[in-house]
């Protein structure tokens, strides 16, 4: 049509100048090029109309008549919801001090002032807030799903007391069951002489991209609350938890707010889908990137605290990494889809089953490997003991082989608990006075003392009984929690001490 218009303009041009007494037949030449060129553009245009169609049917809702409400559908699950408080006891002293006094007597030397001795100058423990969340009760005899962050002070550690509200007026106690900081799952356990509300669980790998779904839980302090929104995506996995941990969020656009963790995401059917943990957010308040636990995983979890009191995660043996497109293709893949094994660990169970480096691992049991987080997560959920079949492509070929899994806290079988054991096959403890004069550990120096060093760890040329770990990747360790929060996947840089030496021993995980 520009075109056409173009050519109008010129004859019109032509047709007030010099060609003002230009026959019939150029007159005719002209428009005759002009219809040519634009009937040439139309069929282009219908040309990339068929490759770039749009399909123009109205969606079909005659199986989705329009909802007005879903009060029903949430009616139920709002009673499951609860709040949790939490709370540390502190000692303080009765008289009460100054802190500026207390300022200069510890720096300074200057000494406490006299007192009566008939003022009470006893101590006292009392309960100091610590923080609020939210709660999902999941059966009638009082257990619940929160996270582990809902029932931790700001050092990573379990609070001293945990208190329940179901929105009745009615305040529980709580017990902490147990916890698993890798997924930011803790499970609790109040006791009622009555059946308490629950809510019902349904299998969370249904969920689809766009479906509807709620949050429920109490944001701010201000009460049980619902938000509206869908599923944004599945199985993400942002490095929230930090690199050692077990994300596979669902992410949200429902609005979820402080004091939202822990609470309930719900499914249009009012069944719980997952357990609200996270938002993104550059000013702290919601912008519609939420995320919560699956609640299959959490489930998983549940029953892992229930039987073992702890959580055990299966152990593959292997290093790998994902696949970009260039190493896709130099491996003769079609996509990047698989993990590729880097290095296979010695007396481990995918040495053992015959896995090789160069291995690119497509599917464990039948499900999909997308990437090496998404291998990591899947063997994690498995428990140690069980066996397996990992399905792999070598020389083009697809191969499966039945692998049984090991502990990932004791991968070797040695029985040294899993609480001491940091690295594989490596056992620690927190460096104590016996120790640090059975070692001839300065005063000045902490850390963790080695214990242990498994043999077939591949690590007895490097680490040793007696030897202090000061610290890993540049963090300071005094205690197991630290040290494992400070190790990563792959190389790991150790500031060790060891008969007056000091140096640097690098350990791949």
């Amino acid at each position: 049509m520009v075109i056409l218009w173009m050519f109008l303009k010129i004859y019109k041009l032509l047709n007030i100048s010099m060609f003002q007494h230009t026959s019939i037949h150029i007159k005719t030449i002209i428009f005759g090029l002009a219809g040519t060129l634009a009937s040439n553009l139309l069929m282009a245009q219908e040309d990339l109309a068929e490759k770039f169609p749009l399909d123009e049917r109205p969606i079909d809702r005659a199986d989705t008549p329009m909802l007005t409400s879903y009060a029903n559908q949430l009616e139920n699950i709002q009673e499951a919801v609860v709040a949790v408080y939490t709370a540390n006891r502190v000692t303080v002293n009765r008289r009460g001090s100054d802190p500026f006094e207390d300022m200069l007597r510890r720096f300074y030397g200057i000494p406490a002032p006299e007192r009566d001795d008939n003022e009470n100058d006893e101590d006292e423990e009392r309960l100091q807030s610590v923080g609020q969340g939210s709660g999902v009760i999941i059966s009638s005899d009082g257990y619940i799903l929160t996270n582990n962050h809902v029932i931790s002070d700001r050092q990573g550690d379990e609070v001293d007391e945990v208190y329940v509200s179901l929105g009745d007026d009615v305040e529980y106690e709580a017990e902490i069951i147990g916890t698993d900081p890798k997924t930011d799952i803790a499970l609790l356990k109040i006791e009622s002489d009555d059946p308490l509300p629950y809510a019902n669980m349904t299998d969370s790998d249904n969920l689809r991209i766009g479906d509807i779904v709620f949050a429920i839980g109490n944001p701010l302090g201000v009460g049980k609350t619902v938000t509206m929104g869908i599923v944004s995506a599945k199985s993400r996995r942002i490095g929230l938890l930090g690199q050692q941990a077990y994300e596979s969020f669902i992410q949200t656009d429902a609005s979820i707010n402080v004091g939202n963790s822990g609470g309930a995401l719900v499914d249009a059917e009012g069944r719980l889908v997952g357990i609200n943990t996270a938002i993104v957010s550059q000013s702290g308040g919601n912008i519609g990137i939420g995320f919560a636990v699956p609640i299959k995983l959490a489930r998983s979890i549940m029953v892992s605290l229930l039987t073992d009191g702890e959580i055990r995660r299966g152990l593959l043996g292997v290093e790998i990494t994902g696949l970009d497109q260039d190493t896709a293709e130099s491996f003769g893949l079609e996509d990047t889809r698989g993990a590729l094994v880097n290095t296979v660990m010695e007396n481990l169970p995918a040495e053992k089953a015959g896995i090789e480096y160069g291995d690119i691992i497509i599917r464990v049991n039948g499900k999909e490997i997308e990437d090496d987080a998404d291998l990591r997560f899947t063997i994690a959920s498995y428990r140690p003991g069980e066996t397996i079949d990992v399905t792999f492509i070598r020389d083009g070929e697809e191969q499966t082989v039945s692998v049984t899994l090991s502990d990932i806290d004791d991968p070797f079988g040695t029985g040294l608990s899993s609480v001491d054991q940091i690295i594989p096959g490596v056992s620690v403890t927190t460096l104590d006075d016996n120790l640090r004069e059975q070692y001839g550990i300065p005063d000045d120096l902490d850390g963790l003392i080695i214990e242990d060093v498994d043999v077939d760890s591949g690590l007895t040329r490097s680490l040793s009984e007696g030897m202090l770990i000061i610290e890993i990747n540049g963090n300071p360790v005094n205690t197991v929690r630290e040290a494992r929060d400070a190790l990563r996947s792959g190389i790991n840089r150790l500031y060790v001490y060891r008969r007056g030496n000091y140096g640097f021993v690098a350990v791949r995980m």
